[in-house]
């Protein structure tokens, strides 16, 4: 079996769910991949010009003998009716690589993000079967016609694909009153680059309460404001990009460190005392399975996270402190400093959740 992946970011990202989706098929089936880099899919915005020379991922990844990457060419012109017609000029050529691939022995088709080439690449592969991963709430990252365009476009490829994924249970909801056979899969964790996790709770009196991560539109900057108020004898960590400036002067207790390679990331995090994942509640984070929930606890670290997304369900869940509320979030990081699991809680929580026992589980090789 092979397997052609219609990405939602390049090859040449921060290492996410779409490539541990092919590094599994391959290890599972052996087959090779044909990877398909990400395109346009709306107009232009003003806010793309605050991006421009901003490194949100340190990246040192390879092609591995098995895997091909494409990168279409495409105008950025996807709302408008038309658009297949124009950008169908760039894509004969990867529309009959595509084909060539696929004939060479039986092939899946994966697509990670909706797209006007996705849905051409439904109309003319017939007899191949497609799977849609529904691991965002696209629309909601959009605004205007093109956030009617993804939307019309993802309704339509989620009504036509063989399978269908949902990375929440707040999408599977969502496309369960399309189709009755929308398969909850969760996000994970690579379990082979995790480092030894911590097992003993820090005796320093100054605390790190850190978070790793893009600060984007979705970050809480009054909630980490009033964390960092609330405990002004603690360090407040935010590592990574910086893509939504802070509303005002923020306490000196806060510091910030530039974006680190995976590897170097999950290292920084040992240094935490808890886990944060401080993010607004709106459209946009109701459909969020936070990777970094994962990670920190695969880590051994106790999680302080707002209730959002997927985090709504986890309030049971050991070693992990929800926030309602500003003023209940001292007593929820005095709380979570007195937790700490044992190894056996860690060993079973990283197996539970590794991205192979996700994608095994649903049983699409089978």
């Amino acid at each position: 079996m092979q397997l052609v992946y219609l990405s939602p970011v390049p090859w040449f990202s921060f290492s996410q769910r779409p490539h541990k989706f092919v590094e599994w098929f391959h290890e599972y089936s052996g087959g090779n991949v044909l990877w398909v880099d990400p395109y346009p899919t709306r107009f232009p915005a003003w806010g793309d010009w605050r991006r421009i020379g901003v490194r949100k991922d340190i990246v040192s990844y390879r092609i591995p003998h098995w895997l091909t990457v494409v990168r279409p060419r495409a105008l950025p012109i996807e709302p408008m009716p038309a658009s297949g017609w124009v950008n169908g000029i760039f894509w004969r050529g990867l529309l009959k690589d595509i084909i060539c691939f696929a004939l060479k022995a039986p092939t899946m088709v994966a697509i990670g993000k909706p797209s006007v080439l996705a849905l051409e690449m439904l109309k003319s592969m017939n007899g191949i079967p497609f799977l849609y991963d529904a691991m965002d709430n696209f629309p909601a990252f959009y605004s205007g016609i093109s956030r009617l365009a993804m939307a019309a476009r993802e309704k339509s490829l989620a009504g036509r694909v063989t399978h269908l994924f949902a990375s929440s249970t707040t999408l599977q909801k969502r496309w369960l009153e399309i189709r009755g056979d929308v398969r909850l899969v969760r996000n994970g964790l690579d379990i082979n680059v995790l480092p030894t996790p911590k097992f003993k709770v820090s005796q320093r009196s100054k605390k790190v309460l850190g978070y790793v991560g893009t600060v984007g539109n979705w970050f809480d900057w009054d909630w980490v404001i009033t964390l960092a108020r609330v405990r002004p004898k603690d360090t407040v960590r935010l590592i990574g990009p910086v893509l939504m400036p802070p509303p005002c002067h923020l306490p000196s207790n806060i510091e910030f460190l530039p974006a680190l390679e995976h590897t170097v990331a999950l290292q920084a995090m040992l240094d935490f005392d808890v886990g944060l994942i401080p993010f607004k509640l709106n459209e946009l984070t109701a459909s969020v399975d936070p990777i970094k929930y994962y990670e920190y606890r695969a880590l051994g670290l106790p999680v302080v996270s707002t209730a959002f997304g997927e985090m709504t369900l986890r309030a049971a869940e050991k070693g992990t402190y929800l926030s309602y509320e500003y003023q209940s979030i001292n007593d929820l990081i005095s709380e979570a400093l007195i937790y700490w699991p044992d190894m056996e809680e860690i060993q079973k929580f990283r197996a539970n959740n590794s991205w192979p026992a996700r994608f095994k589980a649903t049983g699409i090789l089978s």
